[in-house]
């Protein structure tokens, strides 16, 4: 074999192995971060047995058994089936935008936002394709994330950093829906005007036929969401639906636990311990103290636009009692930026596979919407702060 072929063959697998890291990193951006940022606060707060105690495993369980169960339910394409039949029973361009931008909102409170993005973001692809509207698919991308985003936040379980608030406080479910009462209000106003926006004229759709989902299958995955529901109401220990839940699945769908997002559930776990090390390292601890005091709304917002949402939560939760802006502004702080939420990041890399040419309108159209929704849920709360 010739030098140059050897070369050759050199340089290939070279540029192969460095997009397979490539599209790895950018595959698992998120918890490389938090790992990393993680790692750095450990040089400053050598490990001891404190770091036990850093982690919420009442939170971790209730997120990996809501990962398991919806992992499951989409292994039987039941959130598919349920969605196109929806989709199909409307007719008009406007009618299946807000269709599309329902479901994934409704769809938010229960699934969480990013597993409510990857169910039905290739939905929304699929009834544009179909409909030969795809110069809306900008718009139905990003009303969908936006969707995702707000409609989970009346929900303890709807967005994940919602679940570790609710746990790390202690709040009880109407307190909870309270506070979020008025936001989700302002923003179900908000979708509803943007999505009446679109014209109404007819469409011819067309998406392919879904099989019935296992009637048995459907059922017994219906019973282990709710038993992972009853973790967050503390009706039964977390060890306990954890084991459960574990064992049904391992016995009727091994695949749901190994597609389980466990990049979410490390982000989580390294997170923990990056906010635990803060609050031991006395001058950042004295410094967000301070800043955090000043608004805890404008400061949360304000973090969330450069290290997401849930990082947010945990890291300010650490230096606040002041639990009811801070969880509005981990939710309404979702918006803005692509990487102020895991999901905007899941919906931009969607969106890129699968419409490249038409990137910049999407990221155009992104910034218009959620900034704009961003200063009125902002005002609103702030308004709504000085009545009270």
């Amino acid at each position: 074999m010739s030098t140059k072929v050897i070369s050759r063959k050199i340089l290939h697998n070279h540029s192969t192995g460095s997009v397979h890291i490539g599209s790895f990193v950018k595959g698992h951006l998120m918890p490389i971060v938090a790992v990393l940022a993680a790692a750095v606060t450990c040089f400053f707060v050598p490990f001891d047995a404190q770091y036990l105690g850093y982690f919420d495993l009442k939170t971790l369980a209730t997120l990996f058994c809501t990962l398991a169960v919806v992992a499951a339910y989409k292994n039987i394409g039941f959130f598919s089936w349920l969605a196109k039949k929806i989709v199909l029973a409307f007719g008009t361009l406007r009618r299946v935008v807000f269709a599309l931008v329902l479901v994934t909102y409704v769809g938010s409170m229960i699934l969480a936002n990013d597993m409510a993005l990857i169910t039905f973001l290739p939905l929304g692809f699929v009834a544009m394709d179909s409909c030969n509207r795809r110069d809306k698919l900008p718009l139905v991308f990003v009303m969908q994330n936006v969707a995702a985003n707000l409609g989970g936040m009346l929900t303890p379980f709807g967005n994940p950093q919602n679940l570790y608030l609710y746990s790390h406080f202690q709040l009880g479910f109407g307190e909870f829906v309270k506070i979020m009462a008025l936001p989700f209000a302002v923003a179900l106003l908000l979708i509803v005007g943007v999505c009446f926006s679109v014209k109404g004229e007819k469409v011819t759709l067309f998406a392919p036929q879904e099989s019935t989902p296992s009637v048995w299958r459907s059922i017994t995955y219906g019973v282990l969401f709710v038993l992972s529901l009853l973790i967050v109401f503390n009706v039964l220990p977390w060890y306990f639906c954890i084991v459960v839940v574990l064992v049904a699945l391992l016995a009727t769908d091994y695949k749901a636990v190994l597609r389980v997002d466990y990049g979410l559930l490390l982000t989580f776990a390294a997170f923990f311990v990056f906010s635990g090390n803060l609050a031991r390292i006395p001058s950042v601890s004295d410094a967000l103290s301070r800043l955090v005091a000043t608004s805890p709304l404008l400061v949360g917002v304000g973090c969330c636009q450069f290290i997401s949402n849930v990082p947010t939560a945990v890291l300010l939760s650490q230096f606040t009692t002041d639990y009811t802006n801070l969880l509005v502004a981990v939710n309404i702080g979702g918006l803005g930026t692509p990487i102020a939420s895991l999901a905007s990041l899941i919906t931009l890399n969607e969106f890129r596979k699968r419409e490249p040419q038409n990137f910049k309108k999407y990221i155009a159209t992104f910034l218009l919407i959620n900034f704009s929704f961003l200063v009125i849920l902002v005002v609103t709360q702030l308004i709504a702060n000085t009545v009270a």
